[in-house]
């Protein structure tokens, strides 16, 4: 029993390393998404010819040329002579705030106006004066201001406010009316006795617009009977009082405040006092040399009973002391 053992064992070891061998020359079944093993020969002869038509052919790829470069960074080619714009700053384009362009100077138109209640003034007629103008509040409704601009008015000062809390109605419309049509204006507070100033210069200050080609801020001082504040104040505390006004004003405005005002406050307050402010003077009778002795003024309100067309009603009728060279000077003096 031992021999045949032994040689069945060299036997069984002789076949065994004869499968290994014919087992290593299989292909594995086995395979992974990025490597395809190939397909085993076929032999031609096992192929017929329907079954060669019938195979899949390998597709082309659709660019059969040389693999382009990449363009991105490559500078484009520029014609000769072409003309290049030169690169700029944004900012010299557009300005972040554009000045306004000045004005020329406006025409002056002849006035022709009319009078409810005309007046001799005799050699020193405000009809030889040059330039005439208005001023007006709500009381004259609705203005055509472009037919009174060509009747005479050259200028206009236009209510705003008066007292601490209230505003004329037709303000806003007014003062935007009587730019478009080419006026000259100004605006101006009717004084309130019973308010302190400093509040009646801020209710001005917040009503009125900070416009450089505007004529200087008027403080219209005058005893108003049909006023509910029956208080007169003494004249030491009426020119206090103006002047805490009129500083304000000046220096938020930066233009001296103009003073108007009439005969009678005049001769209780006004004579003598602030002799470097310029004044509008109400004189409808004579002239004002005569009804304020010595004192120098920019504007005489001349009558308070004018027609014109463009206005429905009476307009107050103002004129400016000097030619109209003098007023185009005085008026380009204060908007620089």
């Amino acid at each position: 029993m031992r021999p045949f053992s032994a040689v069945s064992a060299i036997i069984i070891t002789c076949l065994v390393l004869s499968s290994c061998g014919f087992g290593g020359s299989r292909p594995s079944r086995e395979t992974t998404s990025s490597v395809v093993r190939p397909a085993s020969p076929v032999p031609s002869a096992a192929i017929s010819a329907a079954a060669a038509q019938a195979a899949p052919q390998p597709e082309a790829l659709a660019w059969a040329g040389t693999v382009p470069q990449p363009q991105a960074f490559m500078p484009a080619e520029r014609a000769v002579g072409m003309p290049v714009p030169a690169e700029r700053p944004i900012a010299m384009l557009a300005p972040e705030n554009p000045a306004r362009e000045p004005r020329g100077r406006s025409r002056v138109y002849s006035h022709s106006f009319r009078d409810a209640h005309p007046i001799n003034f005799g050699t020193r007629s405000p009809r030889k004066l040059a330039v005439h103008g208005v001023d007006v509040s709500r009381w004259q409704g609705d203005i055509n201001w472009a037919k009174l601009r060509t009747q005479g008015a050259n200028f206009a000062y236009i209510k705003a406010t008066d007292g601490g809390d209230h505003l004329d109605p037709m303000f806003k419309k007014n003062w935007r009316r009587a730019d478009e049509a080419g006026l000259k204006r100004g605006a101006y507070h009717f004084f309130y006795w019973c308010r302190t100033a400093g509040e009646q210069a801020d209710w001005f200050i917040r009503n009125v617009p900070r416009d450089p080609s505007a004529l200087p801020p008027v403080i219209d001082v005058e005893w108003n009977g049909e006023s509910s504040c029956k208080r007169r104040p003494s004249p030491e505390r009426v020119r206090e009082k103006m002047q805490v006004f009129m500083d304000k004003l000046e220096r938020h405005y930066g233009q001296r405040p103009i003073i108007y005002t009439a005969p009678d406050f005049y001769r209780d307050n006004l004579q003598g006092a602030f002799p470097n402010h310029p004044f509008w003077l109400r004189s409808v009778a004579a002239h004002p040399s005569k009804v304020y002795p010595g004192r120098k003024w920019v504007f005489w309100q001349y009558s308070g009973s004018g027609l014109s067309h463009g206005v429905d009603g009476r307009i107050d009728l103002n004129v400016f002391n000097g030619s109209e060279e003098d007023w185009h000077n005085w008026v380009s003096a204060r908007s620089s």
